[in-house]
């Protein structure tokens, strides 16, 4: 068995739908247990959470982009991961990203290489989609990835959406492939 452990933080709730997609897909595997952790408005965790995602074999990252990066909540729950850091707790763990932000690009890809960033600082090892875009003529919205990432998972929920309307429902579908894929990953890789 592979544990996933999930945490994210998420401003208004749509990054906390994105995450239960995430969870559902790799939940769906039948060889992992996951774990989801919400960072508190506060931008903490529990002790136990701590403890989670030390005994985790895959720590998926997720953050909404605020101004062209991660939440200043998320930014915090990284600074203080420095205490595993010390320690290389997280060392050759599985890592994945995902964001949401309201428009198509939103600068996205600068959480994702944030959240990158983080995991190679704690020597882990990152996965990204897996997933070729959909990027033909006769591609809709709705399509798997039609955000076309490959370095980690990306949403968009429409400024004036409410969390049951956004993200939109490829991109949750999207979700739970990565999910899925990370899963199996972390299966492969914990051999």
């Amino acid at each position: 068995m592979s544990h996933i452990a999930i945490v994210y933080h998420s401003g208004y709730g749509h990054t906390a739908k994105q995450a239960e997609s995430v969870r559902a897909g790799a939940a769906g595997v039948a060889s992992s247990t996951v774990s989801l952790i919400a960072i508190d408005k506060e931008g903490n965790i529990t002790d136990a959470d701590w403890a989670t995602l030390e005994a985790a074999d895959a720590i998926i990252f997720g953050s909404p982009t605020y101004m062209g990066s991660v939440s200043w909540q998320f930014k915090k729950f990284a600074d203080a991961s420095s205490k595993p850091w010390f320690a290389q707790k997280w060392k050759n763990k599985i890592a994945a990203g995902f964001t949401n932000s309201a428009t198509i690009n939103g600068d996205k890809l600068s959480t994702l290489h944030y959240l990158f960033t983080l995991s190679m600082q704690h020597s882990m090892i990152w996965a990204g989609t897996g997933m070729m875009p959909s990027n033909a003529k006769a591609a809709e919205r709705n399509d798997i990835n039609w955000l076309g990432s490959f370095s980690g998972l990306m949403a968009q929920s429409p400024s004036d959406a409410s969390p049951e309307e956004g993200p939109l429902p490829g991109d949750l579908d999207t979700a739970r492939q990565f999910g899925a894929r990370i899963a199996e990953v972390a299966a492969r890789w914990n051999r």
